[in-house]
């Protein structure tokens, strides 16, 4: 009796352990992608300060500008007709680089240790962030300065997604793994909230402190992951998590006892901590060609892509949107377009609930996306008649773009790099995450590219282009939905007849 009450007292400790580092790895990922999409947020806000109406101001006294000059407000060399254009070219330097060097920063991922992979990457993109600040303070007026800081910034964010999936689905097994991901990807929104608010301060005075203090924190925050971020459970003796239930997960790991789904389940603590440190070979990397040939991989990517140009298209152009349309000043339209980011949040919770009791992610995907094209067409010609219908279009726009966005670069992602095929070989998930979300990160250039050279014929046209990037993104998953409506069907047959035996 006292020694099944001291194992007991020992397996509660060592859960509520295991509990506690999981939510510490959850809470510091969270903010390590938080400072990442923070960093990223300022040029959309900025972007009004830079070319505005100037007969709406008043000259300053020092003036050396041409009384003529009707441009004298606007910052160089935005101060031309065709400033969208150089506008859309400098969002698309950051993420045509962003799309490229994704596919490679998976397979840096899965080779190099994601605590300096990852710090790396934050103090680098810290310090392209200001550089692109300072270019206000240096009094900066040439295009190529601002785009090849866009590149390379472009480029180490990389490093970013597919290193904090990867850790989280080292920590978290596939059972609400869609409902934790769905809170846990709201760093996405809440990064842009903030980059929004910060960047709102200064937008209309030293616009480069905009840059500079989200630089500054999203270095700090590379410092503190250098000294406290984990990734793996055994590097503290905590259990690994199970990737996988039924019959069918049990094959996948005859030669693995430490990935096993049975160290789980044992009731003794000895058998849970000797399971999880047991040595075994370590799994080679998977191929990038492999790596697709997973079931569903494709697939998700694809619908990725263009889910991801309506959400990037509204992340840096919104703003500019409200401010043209609605005719709010600078600050007051980067403070309202973050609505749609606090709508994302409550998408990325609902879409991770939902498939998760659905067992439908495809599913869940589809309905949202179909929801969301009529949504973006109504806040077109009815969301500026008011300040409410603008707030109350711009949260559930921002529900139904964001949720198939959040679920697939989450919780999709994890699924299948950890899908049953790979026989228990976790190196699969950075790869498969870098291939969905560098898919997804070409609609991510093409967006804001087009929403570029297309507004001046009409914002009406941005929005059918929008509109026409969900239906297909919707189109793109009616294979997996099929297969997920059979399996709903097949399981409900069982059941059936389960009840009449």
């Amino acid at each position: 009796m006292r020694s099944s009450l001291a194992l007991g007292i020992r397996f509660l400790r060592a859960f509520s352990r295991d509990s506690w580092y999981r939510g510490f790895i959850l809470l510091l990922t969270f903010l390590i992608y938080t400072s990442y999409h923070m960093s990223r947020k300022p040029i959309s806000i900025v972007k009004s300060r830079l070319h505005q109406n100037c007969s709406e101001l008043i000259r300053p006294f020092n003036d050396t500008h041409d009384p003529n000059d009707t441009t004298w407000c606007d910052w160089s060399p935005f101060d031309k007709s065709n400033y969208k254009e150089l506008l859309g070219a400098v969002d698309n330097a950051f993420l045509v680089a962003y799309a490229i060097g994704m596919f490679i920063s998976g397979i840096f991922g899965e080779r190099l240790p994601l605590r300096y992979y990852l710090s790396a990457g934050m103090l680098l993109s810290g310090l392209f962030t200001s550089l692109f600040g300072l270019g206000y303070f240096w009094n900066i007026h040439v295009l190529w300065y601002f785009v090849l800081i866009q590149i390379c910034n472009g480029l180490v964010q990389t490093t970013g997604w597919p290193s904090v999936v990867t850790c989280v689905g080292n920590w978290f097994g596939k059972g609400k793994r869609g409902f934790i991901m769905g809170i846990w990807n709201s760093h996405t929104s809440v990064g842009n909230i903030l980059g929004s608010l910060i960047a709102g301060i200064w937008v209309s005075g030293q616009w480069g402190l905009s840059f500079v203090v989200p630089g500054i924190i999203t270095a700090a925050m590379g410092i503190v992951t250098f000294f406290f971020l984990i990734e793996y459970p055994e590097d503290v003796d905590c259990s690994s998590p199970q990737h996988h239930s039924g019959p069918e997960a049990n094959q996948n790991y005859p030669e693995n006892p430490g990935n096993s789904p049975y160290c789980h389940q044992e009731s003794s603590l000895e058998t849970t901590t000797r399971c999880s440190k047991e040595p075994s070979a370590q799994p080679a990397a998977i191929s990038f060609f492999g790596a697709l040939m997973i079931p569903g991989v494709i697939e998700f990517s694809l619908c990725l892509l263009f889910a991801k140009l309506v959400s990037y298209t509204f992340l840096y152009w919104l703003p500019l949107y409200i401010f043209n349309v609605a005719h709010f000043n600078a600050k007051d339209a980067g403070d309202l377009s973050t609505l749609f980011d606090v709508g994302g949040i409550i998408g990325g919770i609902l879409a991770g609930l939902i498939s998760d009791y659905t067992n439908g992610r495809a599913t869940t995907c589809c309905v949202m996306l179909i929801l969301a094209a009529p949504m973006l067409f109504l806040y077109n010609h009815f969301g500026q008649n008011g300040i409410v219908s603008s707030i109350v279009m711009l949260i559930v726009c921002g529900a139904l773009v964001n949720g198939p966005y959040a679920l697939i670069t989450t919780a999709v992602s994890a699924d299948l790099g950890t899908h049953k095929s790979l026989k228990g070989n976790a190196k699969a998930l950075s790869t498969v995450t870098a291939i969905i979300d560098g898919t997804g990160s070409i609609g991510a250039a093409l967006g804001p590219l087009l929403a570029g050279l297309i507004s001046p014929t009409g914002w009406n046209n941005v929005f059918y282009m929008l509109i026409s990037a969900d239906v297909l993104a919707c189109l793109l998953l009616c294979r997996l939905v099929y297969k997920e409506i059979m399996a709903w069907k097949s399981s409900l047959s069982k059941e059936a007849g389960y009840k009449e035996i």
